[in-house]
């Protein structure tokens, strides 16, 4: 079956990119874009890339892509997919990114929920969503991405004993992700309200997101899932 196209919410395309930017967006995507088609089925994310790894991490909605190249460059046995649907923030990622990691980076620029589906199961050692957006506002809940069935896309396509990173600041998201998570049998909540504002690495690699909440005094949240 077909994956049933989802209705998008959000930006798309922000400010014109400047003259690198541009050129790389032109340039580089179109190499480190996944190449799939609307009926494929049952993916192994290896075969995205030239050589297999020992794991494979996904991140998505990367927005400036800071933390995912921190990531690849702090763990070069790993290969990484990253999703993002606004254009600008994949211009960043570009620009973040250098010669040496275009093996083992592989981009999704669109809606992930379209393309999750047709990944085989138990494929991601970890898998982040760092910030998402809240939709702040009550008519616009239904918007957010961290629903049950979406925890549970992502339970699905991690490997046993994988683990789901989520990070937010907005007080109401994380009460409905802390409401969501039990209803998700395959994920098991880790640490305590003590933990969950901790980072999840020392010397945990940042996002713009995360800078701007700091900065404005909210509290960040981050909670670690074991894939059962």
């Amino acid at each position: 079956m077909t994956p049933t196209k989802k209705t998008f919410y959000g930006r798309r395309r922000g400010r014109p990119l400047r003259e690198l930017k541009g050129q790389l967006f032109a340039s580089l995507l179109p190499r480190l874009t996944l190449k799939c088609g609307a009926n494929d089925k049952d993916l192994q994310v290896g075969s995205f890339f030239k050589t297999p790894a020992p794991e494979y991490w996904l991140e998505i909605g990367f927005g400036g892509g800071e933390h995912l190249a921190a990531h690849v460059r702090a763990n070069p046995q790993v290969h990484f997919v990253g999703s993002e649907v606004f254009i600008n923030g994949v211009a960043s990622l570009l620009q973040h990114l250098q010669e040496e990691d275009y093996d083992r980076v592989r981009l999704y620029p669109d809606d992930v929920r379209d393309f999750l589906p047709r990944l085989r199961a138990g494929q991601f050692s970890r898998i982040f969503v760092m910030f998402p957006d809240p939709w702040p506002k009550a008519r616009h809940h239904k918007r957010r991405l961290l629903k049950p069935p979406f925890l549970a896309e992502l339970a699905r396509l991690l490997v046993p004993g994988g683990v789901l990173h989520i990070a937010s600041d907005h007080a109401g998201y994380v009460e409905e992700i802390l409401e969501n998570i039990p209803q998700v049998p395959a994920l098991s909540l880790q640490g305590t309200s003590d933990t969950w504002t901790r980072p999840f690495f020392d010397g945990a690699f940042p996002t713009r997101y995360e800078g701007k909440a700091k900065a404005a005094g909210r509290g960040c949240s981050y909670f670690e899932l074991l894939k059962k």
